[in-house]
């Protein structure tokens, strides 16, 4: 019979290889990238589909070559939109590797709004208050990364900067009217007035936000946008095979953590995807239960 030590020494060997085990598949799965595609039925009947790519949290250190092919490899579905969600960088030193990286879909019509980690450098912290926390940090003490140079090389390529702004589009024979807020989960966000802009004949309201917040989404759903697109959420980085994210960093519900969902305020709702994003901070770099992703979504006419 074995002894009480015995006995706990055995069940906590067992409990650190588990454990060892886990955190091996958790890193493991941080690097397996996968396409999702959906359908949303939101252009108006006879407009012909719209294929729009969402991209979101590359969080991108030079170095992460599996990645950065990965996102290259996007450029052969021939998207007629891109759409990025922002916190594309995770080094100092990251902007002309996430440029070089979104080369080719740089050509491709494209618009974009930045996260907090587009503004602000990761830095070691106690991961279990990603656990806890909801809202987004009322002081920043980070390092401020080259925003501007990002912006820039966004802006050169033709892609459109819908941080607090509003702007029109025309895509595939689709005529968009979008609007796009800066990071809520910083509370830069400023909802831009529709004074002065002209939507009149467009086919569709399109909403961009990196958090998605419920204050962002009840005012994109309670304007009359069709369709939302957001990130942020690493699909809950952390999640359970039958419950799913443990938390969302945000006061988004659990069950809307990542993929395609119906949002309603008031008498109005409308269709949200979460991108489950690509990366994580590079002091975390792991995932259980959610693999990093981008999304190519087939916009379709309403049935």
């Amino acid at each position: 019979m074995p002894t009480p030590l015995r006995a706990l020494t055995t069940t906590a060997a067992a409990g650190a290889a588990a454990a060892a085990a886990g955190f091996g598949y958790a890193a493991w799965e941080a690097r397996s990238f996968r396409l999702h595609r959906a359908f949303v039925p939101v252009l108006p009947p006879g407009a012909r589909p719209l294929r729009v790519l969402h991209l979101s949290d590359l969080h991108l250190v030079p170095r992460q070559e599996a990645k950065r092919d990965f996102v290259r490899s996007l450029d052969a579905l021939e998207p007629d939109l891109v759409v990025t969600t922002g916190d594309n960088l995770a080094a100092l030193d990251a902007v002309p590797a996430v440029l070089e990286t979104y080369a080719g879909l740089l050509r491709r019509p494209g618009v974009f709004v930045l996260g907090s980690n587009d503004y602000w450098a990761p830095r070691p912290r106690n991961w279990s208050a990603y656990l806890w926390r909801r809202q987004g940090p009322t002081e920043v003490k980070a390092p401020r990364l080259p925003t501007d140079e990002l912006v820039r090389g966004f802006r050169e390529a033709g892609w459109v900067d819908l941080d607090n702004a509003r702007a029109r589009l025309d895509v595939g024979g689709v005529s968009l009217d979008l609007v796009g807020v800066d990071d809520p989960h910083l509370r830069y966000d400023r909802y831009p007035s529709r004074a002065g802009h002209d939507a009149a004949g467009t086919d569709l309201l399109l909403g961009v936000a990196h958090a998605p917040y419920r204050r962002t989404l009840d005012a994109m759903t309670a304007e009359g946008a069709a369709l939302v697109l957001a990130g942020h959420t690493h699909g809950g980085q952390l999640c359970l095979p039958g419950y799913g994210a443990l938390v969302t960093n945000c006061d988004l519900p659990r069950d809307k953590a990542a993929g395609l969902s119906r949002w309603a305020t008031g008498d109005r709702e409308s269709w949200l995807h979460v991108s489950g994003g690509l990366g994580t901070s590079p002091y975390s770099p792991f995932r259980f239960a959610c693999p990093p992703s981008a999304t190519l979504l087939e916009l379709v006419p309403r049935r």
